[in-house]
């Protein structure tokens, strides 16, 4: 996108001023972009209240979303004070999903930034939350905020999976690179590169071993172990990533990201989700399922699917 970057920031319905505020402002006012901030509104309990004629429910519907159209103002005063372009926006809409969407196709962002919400694991067993919609469907980065302690990222991690045999990865995982280089850049932030490479996913009869020990046992476990660390190294060179930034550590991707970032003290951590077909199929499934564990907030960098 040319000229001045935007980002979108999408509010919570119920007039609350969450970390995801601070970060938008704080990443707007580094990279000197435009921010937009907006609300989608739906109150269930206002939307379908029954003791009130129509007219009567469409004046309440009305008041509450120039109430929050005020509100978001008062948000926005302080950010224009320090030089952040900010514009607000509030909408009444059941679906928000559909309605993020459309912003997007008509207004497009270089990145949508939201508020993490936190739901049971048996909730989102029942009901798909907006905010893995938003990872399966949105075509921009997306930057999910929680555990917030600084405004700015002051550590920023890019988790990477070098050992493809399909060549089209090879620039995937170049892109994620190159939007964690750019986002520690802008924020003057330290940047590690994390390849997290499980061996015991590995099917002990591709390899003609009647059992994984006597796999790991094996010089077929160092030649694997070496080709996925000539891998990992020469995306890290070919992307200017110095030695002491790069850590490659065995387990799964899920244990050993969460753990990394929580014992180095992480802001955020920059992945990669590959669409497929419209179905929004994650590589690996592994952001989906690092959204609600990580201790740091969560940067989607997104692509077309591979195989098309």
């Amino acid at each position: 996108m040319s000229g001045q970057a935007r980002f979108m920031l999408v509010a919570s319905p119920l007039m609350e001023h969450s970390p995801a505020f601070d970060r938008a402002a704080a990443l707007a006012k580094a990279e000197d972009a435009a921010l937009h901030i907006v609300a989608f509104d739906y109150l269930e309990g206002l939307a379908t209240a029954g003791m009130v004629n129509e007219k009567a429910l469409e004046q309440m519907r009305l008041g509450y979303v120039e109430r929050h159209r005020q509100w978001l103002e008062d948000q926005a005063r302080p950010l224009r004070k320090i030089g952040v372009h900010v514009t607000t926006e509030v909408t009444w809409v059941e679906n928000p999903l559909e309605e993020i969407l459309t912003h997007l196709k008509e207004q497009p962002m270089d990145v949508l930034i939201k508020a993490l919400e936190h739901q049971s694991r048996l909730s989102r067993l029942v009901f798909t939350p907006l905010d893995v919609h938003l990872l399966r469907e949105c075509p921009v980065p997306l930057h999910f905020v929680s555990h917030a302690k600084h405004a700015l990222p002051r550590k920023i991690v890019a988790a990477v999976d070098p050992f493809h045999n399909d060549d089209q990865y090879k620039s995937f995982n170049d892109r994620i690179l190159h939007e964690a280089s750019k986002l520690a850049s802008s924020c003057n932030a330290e940047l590690d590169v994390v390849y997290a490479y499980d061996l015991s996913s590995i099917s002990s009869d591709e390899f003609s071993f009647e059992n994984g020990s006597a796999f790991f046992a094996s010089d077929k476990a160092k030649t694997l172990f070496n080709f996925q660390e000539d891998a990992f190294n020469e995306l890290a060179a070919r992307n200017g990533i110095a030695p002491e930034q790069r850590h490659m550590l065995m387990g799964s991707p899920t244990k050993v990201l969460t753990r990394y970032a929580d014992t180095h003290d992480v802001d955020v951590i920059v992945m990669g989700r590959v669409g497929h077909r419209g179905m929004g199929r994650l590589l690996g499934s592994t952001v989906e399922h690092l959204l609600y564990k990580m201790p740091c907030s969560v940067w989607v960098v997104y692509t077309e699917r591979l195989d098309e």
